[in-house]
């Protein structure tokens, strides 16, 4: 017997989901047919208006809160998630994994203190390194796992040193995984994102002298949005990428070229 429509859908899961790049993201693979798993970490009200625009468009998908920095809530998150994928008459398993949370703090070299650099580290590195270990399982043949990397990566800026780091790793973490899961027929990719308009950028980049500094810098003269690097992240989730794994791609409107 065939698989039902239900049950053959395609499946995203994409952490940090409840706002900014992740809910852009998660309401652009909804419109691209995915079963989207939305996570929040504290604010369900936040995940809730966010599926509920993914239903009203006319998607389908599941809310889970997990907190992805420490390996007993990632575990937690994906019991979540089989749970949730079960309810909904789905296989415990999916298509793509979108590594979207994590945290930024913005302080000099000097004034970074080891809690802001193990908050960085916990979640941007160790969260990331072992959700894809416990995705892997549940991860179908041929899927797409997508991280996120960063602009800052690449250029420098003396008010991210710690962040920044974080980004390397998941720039190298992303190449080595790309080799190690390509038998498997997964591509592993990092987007890299430049500034963009979000609520963690919103104290800077409103401002007339933060605005200046951006356009100065960056080779497209406007201001980037959640919905541009969510449609980045969906090629990369879909099948016209299948050729493309072990890279990092920057979709930074030309910043510091």
């Amino acid at each position: 017997m065939p698989d039902s429509p239900n049950r053959s859908r395609k499946v995203a899961v994409i952490t940090g989901s409840s706002r900014g790049l992740g809910a852009a993201t998660a309401k652009r693979l909804a419109r691209d047919g995915f079963f989207v798993v939305v996570n929040y970490a504290k604010s369900r009200k936040d995940g809730e208006a966010v599926l509920r625009e993914v239903e009203q468009a006319g998607g389908k998908g599941a809310l889970v809160q997990g907190d992805v920095s420490n390996l007993g809530g990632i575990r937690s998150f994906f019991d979540e998630v089989d749970a949730a994928l079960k309810g909904q008459g789905l296989p415990a398993s999916f298509d793509v994994l979108v590594a979207n949370a994590g945290v930024l703090v913005s302080k000099t070299f000097a004034e970074t203190t080891e809690a802001d650099f193990d908050s960085l580290f916990d979640t941007n590195v160790k969260g990331v390194f072992f959700l894809i270990q416990n995705a892997l399982p549940r991860l179908r043949d041929n899927g797409r796992i997508v991280t996120l990397s960063s602009g800052l990566s690449r250029f420098a800026n003396p008010m991210f040193t710690a962040y920044s780091a974080t980004k390397g790793a998941i720039d190298v973490m992303t190449r080595i995984l790309a080799q190690e899961l390509g038998v498997r027929g997964i591509t592993v990719n990092a987007i890299a994102p430049g500034a963009i308009d979000t609520d963690m950028n919103a104290g800077w980049i409103h401002s007339e002298e933060g605005r200046a500094m951006l356009m100065s810098r960056q080779a497209l003269k406007q201001v980037g949005v959640p919905q541009d690097i969510a449609d980045a992240i969906a090629f990369l989730a879909g099948p016209d990428s299948r050729w493309i794994t072990g890279q990092r791609i920057e979709a930074s409107g030309g910043s510091s070229l």
